[in-house]
């Protein structure tokens, strides 16, 4: 060892001069890397495989006795007010609603739900139905043809609709239009009711067939994101639930469940061995997948969510031999309760954790 004596503003320095030791110098060390603990809210997700398309397809039969005359193409969107197929040459239209007509909409001051479909599709469709008694009212119907006894009134209910004049005066416009036979009344058959304007997906017979039989499969005309799960998945899944869909260009859009299926039923739509569930996923921005087609997708569910938990990433815990798991702070190792594991994070508890702390974390 060699000593170098220098002399500065009056201060003598000795500095010692170490030979090189034979062998290789020490590494230096490198610092812990470290992470803060957080408080946050945490959730799990369930990703389940799913595809773009129209939804599930589902039959759409006429109620004439008649004859097809015509039948639209597949892929043809058909909206409120037009013609669905023709039958013996006359227009069978689409009207929207909840249930299908079961009887002929006729006779004065008829009352029932379905009155009020055909109300509500005319009034939509811009012609003038007149006013419509309000619910509590009462009114008479018409007397069946050949009664002997004089009708009772009757009350009006919520979601009743009343065969009054004014509208029978609007049925009878828009059969003028349809080029239907002027009646002032409306045919079971003359109108199919469905929940909205359908997308024709396949057409099941030619022309010439009666039409009082399954005829098409339509869906709806908005895109849409269905999943086929097995029935211990779905737990848990109900409508309005909020859903992440990763797309195939990585993007991801927001996404609602619209509808859970109960029906368990293989691919082909039949009951086989390994049945499914679908469950239909409605994007919040249709635009956003509007120019993607029977693309491959992945739903995100969120399951159970913690608020306001204490939480590090995974890899600040550190395994006891004991059992058990631990995080290292300034302090030093702390044992803690682990909770909810979700998105690379975990709930910790434990003396000592509080947020902002550092805590080590595996590299």
């Amino acid at each position: 060892m060699g000593v170098v004596i220098a002399v500065a503003a009056g201060t003598v320095v000795v500095v010692a001069r170490q030979r090189a030791a034979s062998g290789p110098a020490p590494q230096a060390t490198t610092a812990a890397k470290t992470a803060k603990i957080e408080r946050k809210d945490l959730s799990t997700t369930r990703t389940m495989p799913g595809t773009i398309g129209y939804g599930a397809a589902r039959p759409l039969a006429g109620h004439q006795d008649a004859t097809v005359t015509w039948l639209p193409r597949p892929g043809a969107t058909i909206a409120r007010g037009k013609q669905l197929f023709r039958a013996d040459d006359k227009p069978v239209i689409l009207f929207y609603g909840t249930m299908p007509l079961y009887r002929a909409i006729a006779g004065n001051n008829l009352v029932g739900k379905d009155v009020r479909i055909i109300a509500d599709n005319l009034k939509s469709l811009g012609y003038a139905i007149g006013r419509q008694p309000a619910a509590g009212e009462h009114v008479v119907p018409q007397a069946t043809a050949g009664s002997t006894t004089a009708s009772a009134s009757v009350e009006v209910k919520k979601g009743d609709g009343v065969l009054t004049d004014a509208l029978i005066a609007a049925i009878k416009r828009w059969q003028t239009g349809a080029g239907l036979p002027v009646t002032g009344r409306v045919e079971v058959g003359d109108v199919e009711v469905q929940d909205g304007a359908v997308r024709i997906d396949s057409v099941a017979v030619q022309p010439g067939t009666p039409a009082n039989a399954q005829l098409m499969s339509v869906t709806s005309t908005r895109k849409v994101i269905t999943v086929s799960t097995e029935l211990t998945d779905v737990a848990g899944i109900e409508r309005a639930d909020r859903v992440t869909i990763a797309l195939p260009d990585d993007r991801t859009v927001k996404a609602r469940v619209t509808s859970v299926g109960k029906n368990l039923t293989t691919a082909d739509g039949s009951t086989g061995d390994t049945p499914k569930l679908t469950v239909t996923i409605t994007a919040e921005d249709a635009h956003s997948i509007a120019d993607l087609d029977s693309a491959a997708v992945e739903a995100n569910f969120t399951g159970q969510t913690v608020r306001g938990v204490l939480a590090v990433p995974i890899e600040a815990l550190v395994a006891l031999t004991e059992g058990g798991y631990a995080v290292q702070i300034p302090t030093g190792l702390v044992a803690v309760t682990t909770g909810m594991f979700a998105d690379g994070w975990v709930e910790i508890n434990g003396a000592g954790i509080t947020a902002g702390t550092d805590v080590v974390v595996s590299s």
